[in-house]
């Protein structure tokens, strides 16, 4: 029989390995906390968001991944180069998550609430114009923003395919079921329910986050002529055809680069790709 630490860190081993299905989007387990003060703002219902912003220079907006915060930005290469090249970086907690507020009605997540928090931010902060990098569901939150948000120059749609486009995307359907704790889980959603309940993530908050989810529709997506980027990675296929998205932009590209959904946000190559974009390239 094996001694106690021993089984306890094979437990939390298997814990940190399972499968990209089971895995919150975007997550990866050496997410580092912010070593800076995080502020607050009142938004369009009174809610109060959290962010960080740190330093001067041309604005970017950084949005997170489904069972996530602003901290899983911190350690990232792409971070690491933000700082590096004297850009404005800003990272909300999306409602729901991290130091954020966590309404627990549908009012609270229907109607767009998440992209008013957005908009609300930007005004908040007076910003006159800003970039964009999503991953993961920031991404289906930043679909839908560039659609209302003029002050955006340009963005980067990481880690998703065409599939959020569909109002009745199964994908969100079934994240939706398995986090309203009445319904049985699967092998895909086990995963990521265990892994929330492990960090005491507040899951009716994100039932309802999968609930009103944006699916922005491809004619939406067609008006949106500023440079887009989807960026993903080479074993990320759970979320439909990334080409498929990327031709719905008239000025949008496609880049594939090495690594799987929950990890390549972190690398040098997905940091490489987004700073280069960003600075007109």
């Amino acid at each position: 029989m094996p001694c106690r630490p021993l089984l306890y860190l094979v437990i939390a081993l298997l814990l940190i390995s399972c499968t990209s299905e089971g895995k919150p989007e975007g997550q990866d387990a050496t997410s580092e906390a912010s070593t800076n003060e995080f502020a607050t703002f009142s938004s369009f219902d009174g809610e109060q968001i959290a962010y960080f912003d740190e330093g001067e220079g041309p604005a970017v907006m950084l949005l997170h991944g489904f069972i996530n915060s602003a901290a899983s930005w911190e350690g990232t290469e792409l971070k690491k180069q933000l700082r590096a090249q004297g850009f404005r970086i800003i990272v909300p907690d999306l409602r729901g998550n991290g130091n954020s507020a966590k309404p627990q009605t549908d009012t609270g997540y229907a109607d767009f609430a998440e992209i008013k928090d957005l908009q609300a931010l930007a005004d908040h902060l007076k910003l006159e114009e800003y970039m964009a990098v999503g991953y993961s569901r920031g991404s289906i939150l930043l679909a839908n923003l560039l659609t209302r948000e003029p002050r955006i120059s340009r963005a980067i749609i990481g880690g998703m395919g065409i599939d959020f486009t569909n109002p009745d995307w199964p994908r969100r359907i079934q994240f939706a079921d398995a986090f309203s704790g009445v319904v049985a889980l699967t092998p895909e959603t086990e995963g990521a329910v265990n892994y929330a309940k492990s960090i005491n993530a507040d899951l009716r908050s994100l039932h309802l986050q999968q609930k009103h989810q944006p699916s922005t529709s491809p004619d939406a997506l067609r008006e949106v002529s500023i440079p887009i980027m989807v960026l993903v990675g080479n074993d990320d296929k759970d979320n439909g055809d990334p080409g498929q998205l990327e031709r719905l932009f008239p000025n949008g590209r496609l880049n594939i680069i090495p690594g799987d959904h929950n990890t390549t946000y972190r690398k040098g190559v997905f940091a490489a790709a987004t700073m280069a974009f960003l600075k007109g390239g």
